[in-house]
């Protein structure tokens, strides 16, 4: 099927188990577009070209180019969804504390874990007949906890219909970053309290009154089995860690310039956030510490969209996190 001839309507957004773009992508599949100017484009931008609706650049559409046939409206809850999308994955932060991300089709999940006792850690000669140790995986006891996270679109077709889609657009990113904060605020509350099943992060304290770099080499030495490295801190601790002369080293200052990331001396990647509690320093093992779980891709209503009713449209995610490696994260409180 050509992609001028498909025929766009609510009932893509209602397919079980898939999205509009999966939707579309059957009718009209990418790969007979190989070798072809279409080549590169995807499913929906085809349908963009279609209509001639350019989402961005110095003739961006404006936002009622959208609605200029029932075909063209189907589009916009998709164009709405990858705009916030796109701001979600501009919140770095949380992509570099996640191992892994798990998709679910249900509200209740659990994670497995393996927890091997002092003995099952040491490397034993395994005799010829003997016994080979074994390492045990089961599922956790609790449930862990999804939490749904969302902003309400509150704009009249009206106030935007004339606004330019590449303005529009900002405003959709930030929708996106504003739900990736609050994931990333329930990603650190998993990392510091637990997901549930008695795994909250072990507490590192100060050896002294102030934070040194004394404190920071003893955190260090506590990830005998994982490896230290990324320090998520809030801007308190930030500040005394900047302070340390061992974090004024050139060569650190050099890749903050040329990357915009600061690294430490232990080699671990420096972050900050907001949602770190005050005077918190989270150390983890990016590799092995925690789950993202999340039901679904981000929802947005789709109907009112498509209807024009944008004042009350809901955009939401449902996410969760859980401990893989208890001991892959360490907390240290470095101030009152």
């Amino acid at each position: 099927m050509d992609y001028r001839q498909v025929q766009l309507e609510k009932g893509m957004y209602q397919v079980s188990g898939k999205t509009f773009s999966h939707v579309l992508e059957e009718l009209d599949p990418s790969e007979q577009y190989l070798g072809t100017q279409l080549e590169g484009l995807d499913a929906f931008e085809r349908q963009l070209k279609r209509f001639d609706i350019k989402v961005s650049g110095r003739a961006s559409s404006a936002v009622e180019k959208f609605f200029s046939t029932s075909n063209s409206a189907a589009l916009f809850p998709e164009y709405v969804k990858r705009a916030i999308l796109s701001g979600v994955g501009e919140m770095d932060i949380l992509n570099q504390l996640i191992a892994t991300k798990t998709y679910i089709d249900s509200l209740d999940y659990r994670s497995i874990t393996s927890v091997p006792s002092e003995d099952d850690k040491k490397l034993k000669k395994v005799a010829e007949g003997a016994q080979i140790p074994t390492t045990t995986v089961k599922t956790k006891e609790n449930l862990i906890s999804l939490n749904k996270r969302g902003r309400i679109l509150a704009a009249s077709y009206e106030a935007i219909r004339f606004q330019k889609l590449d303005l529009f657009t900002v405003t959709l990113r930030q929708i996106g970053s504003q739900i990736a904060k609050q994931q990333l605020s329930d990603a650190v509350n998993v990392l510091i309290y637990g997901d549930g099943n008695q795994n909250p992060a072990e507490e590192v304290t100060l050896l002294g009154q102030d934070l040194t770099y004394a404190d920071l080499l003893n955190l260090w030495s506590k990830f005998e089995e994982f490896e230290l490295n990324t320090l998520l801190v809030d801007s308190k601790a930030m500040l005394k860690l900047l302070g340390m002369s061992e974090f004024k080293d050139p060569a650190t200052g050099l890749n903050f310039q040329a990357t915009g990331k600061l690294s430490t001396p232990l080699g671990a990647n420096l972050l900050r956030s907001s949602v770190v509690p005050e005077q918190y320093l989270i150390a983890l093992d990016k590799k092995c510490a925690l789950e993202m779980v999340s039901a679904g891709d981000v929802s947005v209503e789709y109907d009112k969209l498509i209807d024009r009713q944008l004042e009350r449209a809901a955009i939401t995610a449902i996410t969760g996190f859980a401990k893989i490696f208890p001991d892959a994260c360490k907390v240290m409180r470095v101030g009152d």
